[in-house]
Parts: C-alpha cells; structure tokens; sequence
C-alpha cells in the first residue's frame, strides 16, 4: 500500500475490525453487528502524518481508538515497531502507552475540573512510575511553554482557559512522556478558524522538533492539506483509497473521494466546476450493502456490460430500480410512462434500444400495480459489477491504491468516459 516496506513503518494496521453488537427483545439477544470498522489496513512511518477522513460516522475514530486498544479490536493486526500490540499483556500494554499518545477532539471535557492543569498534565509521569513532585513539576512547566503557556498556568484550573488553551493543554499532556506516536482525534474541530491555525501550526512545529510519528483524523479536508504527507479516505468503516496528500487532490481516484474533493467551498466563482451529486443517504452500517459500499450513491458506478448507457445515465436508472425494490414507488402517482421517467430524470429514450425497451416495459409493471414485476425486470438485466463484488483496494494508473471497480480486472465493465485513465 505504501512506497516504504512494511518493515519500515512504526505503525502498520492490517485489516482492523471493530464490529458492536446489535441487541434487541427483552432478553437483549445479539440480533446483528454494526461494522464500524470492517477490514481497514494502512501504514505510519517514522517522522510522518497521515491522515484518515471521511464523513461522520464512517469509523475514522473508532479506528483509532481500536488501534490503540482504547477498545478492543474484534480482528486484525496493529504492528507497533512490529510487534502486534493486540497480543499484549498488561505489562507490555501498559509500556506502549508511554509510546503511544492521544489527543481527544472535545478540549472542554479532555480534563477533570477538580484538578489544576498541572496536575492534570502530570498524571500520565505518576502512573507510569515518576512520582518526584519537584521533578514533576519540571517537566510539566517545559512543556506548558513548548506549547506556547506559561510555566505558571500549572496551577490554572480548566475553566480559566479558552478552548485553544485547553487544547494546547491536551497537547501537553499527550506529550509528557515523549511518545513516539501521536494520534490526534479532531484536534481543532470545536475551535475558531484563527485558533485552529494556531494548533496546526503548533502540531507540525512539535513533531519537527520532536520527531513524531502522527495519525491525524479529521473531517474537515483543508486541515488535512496542511498537515498531512498522506491521507486515507475512509466510507462506512473501510478504507477507499489512500494517497499522497497533494496527489488525493490533484488526482482522486474513488468517486467517493471525488465527492469530499468537490465539497470544499471555492471562494473564487471561476474556480468552482460542476458539483459532484450524491443520491440516498449513507446506509445502515448494520445492514451495508453488498458489494461496494459505496454503489447505492456512487454518481459512477459501472453499468453491466450488455448495455450501451449514455455518460450520467446509469445512475438515474439504479435509482429508478433501488426505489422500485425498496417499495417507494406507487403507480397511481403517475398519471403517464412520461411522468414516471420525468420523476426520476430518465430519459425519454435511452440509446440502446434494449434497454430502453426494459425501463419502458418496468414503467408499465409499475403503472399497472405491479411493482414486485417492475423490480424483477430490472433487477435482471441492470445488475452492475458494484453490487456484486467487493472492490479490492488495488493500485490505479495514478499510482497509489484505491478500492473501485474502475480500475483493476473489473475495470474492463467501465464505459471509456469512466477509465481509470480519465482526467477529470
């Protein structure tokens, strides 16, 4: 997945998984499993940032408390310095937290009200066996002033900093026994815009002079762009694709990617180009649908081969057919064949014949009340590879993996428009 070895990285996450359990009934059975990390693999290497995004609820968190075993993982491998630190013991559990370190995204509720700062900063030297006050004290005044405080702070309480103090703060503490990772969980998320620049600022001047390791999650891309030499693209619990920073933008390689991408507001009128629409919500992540996750809503997902559909229009006929078989569509609506296809922005007539022929024909099942005849029809002939298969996380002509049926063997399906080989 990366340009280094695997040997050479001191963080490497193979095919992480946290699954929760789904109860209901009075007896609180297990009824199913919310996947909210289902199979995610990247690497860090020594001295770098990288980044995972995505939308929210798409287990970028949850990743990173399951690699740090903040939670259990339900599966995989979490190599540190390569030793799988989900075989730990309390002893070799409790040393891997000197060496491994996380900052919360909420500053306001990171520290205990009832304690100064610096004994909030302080806390992680005594429960990893330093408990010499004056030393303490120290150590703790040195790094309030890394962090841009003064030595004096340490006996401020909480409530007497703004939110950008509190997280410079956090960072203190995620930092009082010199780790080697950092992962860094929303770090400016609830702070203003001027502050969060402060933070990030301050971030890339501590891993420079500390020569830290660090896993940033974020969803907020222009952050990303700032601090990060790579970044993973996550979508409901899986890793979609994962880039050299500038490369993801110049060149994303997952529609999904391209969707976050277009999302970023423009302030120049003539830089904003066509906005890339997505249909449906995100799904269930108890209930995922087959295939690539990513299908129901995907404004390019691959037509099948034995049709010819027109650029854009393939994804107006999914649509057509996923509401026809979750039962939203009433023929007694629609007065016409015509209304039902100005309904859902089909066109009046499809190239191909055949086709064609199919939507008309499932348009009439509809009228006549026949629903369950409509979705049959169209459920055989417009079965695309994205609901069957799986994508693999595979490397793509740009040079860097992503998991889509455009590129690799079910690349070959894709129409010429949508190629691997495109330049959008």
């Amino acid at each position: 997945m990366t340009d280094e070895s695997e040997a050479d990285a001191i963080l490497s996450v193979r095919n992480l998984e946290k699954h929760y359990p789904v109860r209901s009934g009075l007896l609180r059975r297990v009824t199913g499993h919310v996947k909210a990390v289902d199979g995610v693999s990247f690497d860090v290497h020594e001295g770098e940032t990288v980044g995972l995004v995505g939308e929210s609820g798409c287990g970028k968190s949850t990743t990173a408390t399951s690699l740090l075993r903040l939670e259990e993982p339900t599966g995989g491998e979490v190599y540190f310095e390569g030793e799988d630190i989900t075989e730990y013991g309390s002893d070799d559990e409790q040393a891997f937290r000197r060496r491994a370190q996380m900052v919360f995204q909420d500053p306001n509720s990171a520290f205990d009200p009832r304690m100064t700062v610096g004994e909030s900063v302080a806390e992680p030297l005594g429960i990893h066996g330093l408990r010499d006050g004056d030393r303490q004290r120290r150590i703790v005044e040195d790094l309030l002033e890394r962090v841009g405080l003064s030595a004096d702070d340490a006996d401020q309480y909480p409530h007497e900093f703004s939110g950008g103090q509190k997280q410079r703060i956090a960072l203190a503490r995620a930092l009082i026994l010199n780790p080697d990772l950092l992962v860094a969980d929303e770090p400016v998320s609830a702070l203003d815009v001027s502050v969060q620049a402060e933070i990030l600022s301050l971030l890339d001047d501590l891993q420079s002079e500390l020569g830290l390791s660090m896993l940033l999650i974020s969803h907020d891309l222009g952050v990303v762009r700032q601090v990060c030499d790579r970044v993973g693209v996550m979508y409901l619990g899986e890793l979609v694709e994962m880039a050299p920073t500038e490369e993801l933008f110049a060149n994303p390689q997952h529609p999904y990617t391209e969707a976050l991408l277009a999302s970023i507001p423009d302030p120049d009128p003539r830089n904003r180009g066509d906005a890339v629409e997505l249909t449906g919500d995100v799904p269930d992540p108890s209930d995922p649908p087959s295939g690539c996750s990513f299908h129901p809503r995907c404004p390019r997902v691959v037509p099948p081969a034995d049709y010819d559909f027109p650029e854009d229009s393939f994804r107006e006929v999914l649509d057509f057919r996923l509401s026809v078989e979750n039962g939203d569509v009433d023929g007694d609506e629609f007065a016409s064949p015509a209304d039902v296809r100005d309904e859902f922005d089909l066109p009046p007539e499809l190239p191909d014949g055949d086709a064609d022929a199919v939507i008309s024909a499932a348009i009439e099942d509809v009228l006549a009340g026949d629903t369950g005849a409509a979705a049959d029809r169209l459920g055989d002939a417009f079965e695309t590879v994205c609901e069957r298969e799986a994508p693999e996380l595979v490397e793509t002509d740009a040079g860097h993996p992503a998991a889509c049926h455009l590129h690799g063997a079910a690349s070959e399906h894709a129409p010429p428009e949508l190629s691997a080989s495109d330049d959008d």
